[in-house]
C-alpha cells in the first residue's frame, strides 16, 4: 500500500518537541524525509532525529533562527541542496510572552510577532522559487483559535496567529495557479508541555468548555496537517480549520 506523502520533504518548523515533533513523525510514517528545523539542535532535537531516522526516511535536523531573514533562506538553501526538493512546510515555530495589553512591553510584543509571525514569512519566502519551479506544494501555517476569536491576556500571540491566517489566505490567492495550495490550522487546548503546567483545576474549567471534553493531543493536530499536505487535500486551499473538540463551533 502505497503512503501518502511517499518520496516527498518536509520541512517543519520548531519541531525538536511538542506539536511540531508529532507533525514530524506523522508525516514520516507515511513516508515523508523530514527536514526540521529548532534554535538549537540541542538533546532533544538531537532524540527527535534518530526517532525519526529509525522509521526508515532521510531527517536531518538544522539549527536556524526562524525570526532571521537571511538565517532562514541560507537553511533553505542548504536544506535543497540535502534533499533535492521540498515539498510540504509546515511553519510551527512559536512562542508566548502573555500579559494584558495595558502591561505588556515592546519586547513581549516583538518577540512574539518575529518567532510567530515574521519566521512564517521568512519561510514561506524562501520555498516559494522553489515549491514553484516544481509547480507543487503544500505550506500549512500552525494558527490557534485564539488567532480566530481572541483572547484576554494574548493580545501580541492572537495577533500572530491572526497574521498567519492572512498570510496563508493571501499566499493560497498568490500561488494556486503553480499549484501551490496553503492553509492554516487553529488548535484549541491542546495536552502540551505549555499546557500542563497550568493547574489541574484551570486544565478541568477548559475541558467544561469543550464539547468533546478533553484536550486536544499534539497527534489530533498532526493528522489534519498529514491531511493537508497529502493529496488527499488536492482541492482544499486558502482554508482555516479549527482543531478544538468544537470549542469554538
Amino acid at each position: 500500500m502505497t503512503k501518502l506523502l511517499e518520496g516527498k520533504t518536509a520541512v517543519v518548523t520548531g519541531a525538536a518537541r511538542g506539536i511540531g515533533k508529532a507533525i514530524a513523525i506523522r508525516f514520516a510514517q507515511e513516508g515523508c524525509n523530514i527536514a526540521f528545523t529548532d534554535l538549537n539542535i540541542d538533546e532533544n532535537a538531537q532524540a527527535t532525529e534518530k526517532e525519526i531516522a529509525a522509521l526508515g526516511v532521510q531527517v536531518k535536523g538544522y539549527a536556524s533562527n526562524a525570526a532571521d531573514f537571511t538565517d532562514t533562506h541560507n537553511v533553505v538553501d542548504q536544506i535543497v541542496k540535502d534533499f533535492g526538493r521540498i515539498d510540504v512546510l509546515v511553519n510551527n515555530a512559536g512562542i508566548t510572552r502573555d500579559g494584558l495589553m495595558m502591561r505588556m512591553t515592546e519586547q513581549q510584543w516583538d518577540m512574539v510577532i518575529n518567532v510567530n509571525l515574521k519566521s512564517a514569512f521568512n519561510f514561506v519566502h524562501a520555498v516559494t522559487p522553489v515549491m514553484m519551479k516544481q509547480r507543487s506544494g503544500s505550506i500549512i501555517n500552525m494558527s490557534s483559535v485564539v488567532g480566530v476569536h481572541g483572547n484576554a491576556g494574548q493580545a501580541n500571540y492572537s495577533a500572530s496567529k491572526a497574521g498567519m491566517i492572512g498570510l496563508a489566505k493571501s499566499v493560497s490567492k498568490e500561488l494556486g495557479s503553480r499549484g501551490i495550495r496553503a492553509n492554516a490550522i487553529a488548535p484549541g487546548f491542546i495536552a502540551t508541555a505549555m499546557t500542563e503546567q497550568l493547574s489541574d483545576e484551570v486544565r478541568a474549567e477548559w475541558a467544561k468548555q469543550i464539547p468533546l471534553r478533553r484536550a486536544g493531543t499534539p497527534d489530533d493536530i498532526a493528522d489534519t496537517a498529514l491531511f493537508l499536505a497529502s493529496d488527499l487535500s488536492s482541492y482544499i486551499t486558502g482554508q482555516v480549520i479549527q482543531v478544538d473538540g468544537g470549542m469554538n463551533t
